[in-house]
């Protein structure tokens, strides 16, 4: 079982957890009380999604070959700990459960989150599955942006509201650009070897000064939306507390580090993910409608 668990890769799962934070605090603006049921599914389909999908690239990565010598997170088939049927099942498994959480949000929801639902899945599944992945194509931050940020902060909402607004939309903003500063790091990390197998991320495209480039673009992004939740709550402005962890990605960054030197900078961002969606969170949780 910790096998298992190490292969759902827990560091990940705060990029699941905070857009459905963020989402779901957000109905505090419109006077009314969380409905804390569908609060619940909405981030059951989150981290089921965010593991399906560990578990599904773990599958997929390992037995194309371009998983065997790499650093960070344990991997399953690469290395041998798990048969890929194994881990192709438990990918299944684990999108099935997703699936189930997601048509019990849409029964007491909306019909079009089932369309929703369905459309992360197959995204989710194509990500490094299938005969052309698109993740090997270097449109993986596009589709982290979109499903771990717009429809994953958006969805959390419309689960209390049953309604898209502005300020919705513009709380995704902050969380999509993190998700893509994660999903970048580790890219950096992998970039000569993914390099090597053919792996064309985006940091792979566009090499290793302007991959680092967009990172920093993507956190000062997430930065300066997150000032602009000002517009929705003053309390927002609590956000200033994560500048000091912005300020140790932004150098680490600029600073060249390679490989292995990168996995403590993947960790601070995780945590500067976090540490945003729980300040947005309290900063919407006392704001009076």
């Amino acid at each position: 079982m910790n096998i298992w668990l190490a292969g759902a890769r827990p560091r990940t799962l705060p990029a699941a957890i905070a857009p459905v934070l963020i989402g779901t605090s957000l109905i505090n603006i419109d006077g009314k009380s969380i409905n804390w049921i569908n609060a619940f599914l909405a981030l059951s389909v989150g981290l089921l999604l965010q593991i399906a999908v560990n578990y599904s690239n773990d599958y997929s990565d390992g037995i194309r070959g371009t998983d065997e010598v790499r650093v960070g997170p344990i991997r399953l088939v690469a290395s041998g700990l798990k048969a890929p049927i194994q881990v192709k099942r438990a990918a299944i498994l684990t999108y099935t459960f997703a699936a189930l959480s997601g048509l019990l949000l849409s029964l007491r929801t909306s019909p079009l989150l089932m369309l929703v639902g369905a459309i992360a899945i197959v995204a989710a599944w194509k990500y490094t599955g299938g005969k052309n992945p698109y993740g090997y194509g270097g449109f993986g931050e596009v589709s982290v942006f979109i499903f771990f940020g717009l429809v994953a902060t958006m969805g959390a909402y419309f689960a209390q509201s049953e309604r898209i607004t502005w300020q919705s939309f513009l709380l995704a903003i902050p969380m999509g650009a993190l998700s893509c500063t994660i999903l970048g790091l580790n890219n950096l990390r992998d970039r000569p070897k993914d390099a090597l197998v053919g792996k064309k991320t985006l940091a792979v495209r566009l090499g290793d000064a302007k991959a680092r480039q967009l990172i920093i673009a993507l956190l000062l992004i997430a930065l300066l939306t997150s000032f602009a939740a000002a517009l929705i709550t003053p309390f927002a402005l609590l956000v200033l507390v994560t500048l000091p962890l912005q300020y140790i990605l932004i150098k680490g960054v600029q600073s060249g580090a390679a490989g292995s030197a990168l996995i403590p900078l993947l960790g601070k961002a995780g945590e500067l993910q976090l540490l945003t969606s729980l300040l947005i969170t309290l900063a919407l949780s006392i704001t009076k409608a």
